[in-house]
């Protein structure tokens, strides 16, 4: 059983960034679709208590709606594996959808800015290794000027509602 869906042109490999990665094995156009993400909708609380079993699994479709997992089962059908990149190839559309925002080779490994998907309470250290890393990501860098401005037209529908985008 498969929660989310992958484009035929990628695979899951180990990462470069981190742990296990998508990685395109032929071109991909831009435009194209690569991941649609699957699972449960689940409210804030509830993805609260999944987390604490499952770790990160899930991604945010609206203020305190989340879809992914629920049980340990069902993580890996439902991972999307895009690592997270300061400098990515692949953005969302809608809440699900995730797209070339370029054209990709062969080999390249997809990431996507988990600015234009996040609003959240969280902190991480980025490890992408792009020139303009931001070194430091939080679930609130959507809020960033300088962001909105290069990722307008890829930012999660519920986003782009609060940006005034939509």
């Amino acid at each position: 059983m498969s929660f989310t869906w992958f484009s035929p042109k990628v695979e899951k490999r180990k990462s470069r960034i981190e742990g296990t990665g998508l990685v395109a094995i032929e071109a991909i156009a831009a435009g194209e679709l690569i991941v649609v993400k699957g699972g449960h909708i689940f409210e804030r609380a509830e993805r609260d208590e999944i987390g604490k079993r499952l770790g990160p699994s899930e991604i945010q479709i609206d203020h305190h709606l989340f879809i992914g997992p629920s049980r340990a089962h069902e993580r890996d059908a439902a991972m999307m594996y895009l690592n997270h990149s300061c400098d990515p190839n692949v953005g969302v559309r809608g809440q699900i959808s995730f797209f070339a925002m370029r054209d990709i080779e062969s080999g390249e490994e997809l990431a996507f800015d988990y600015a234009t998907g996040d609003n959240d309470d969280w902190v991480m250290n980025c490890q992408c290794g792009a020139s303009d890393c931001r070194k430091r990501i939080t679930g609130q860098d959507w809020r960033l000027p300088d962001l909105q401005r290069k990722y307008r037209g890829w930012f999660s529908d519920y986003l782009a509602r609060e940006i005034g985008d939509d």
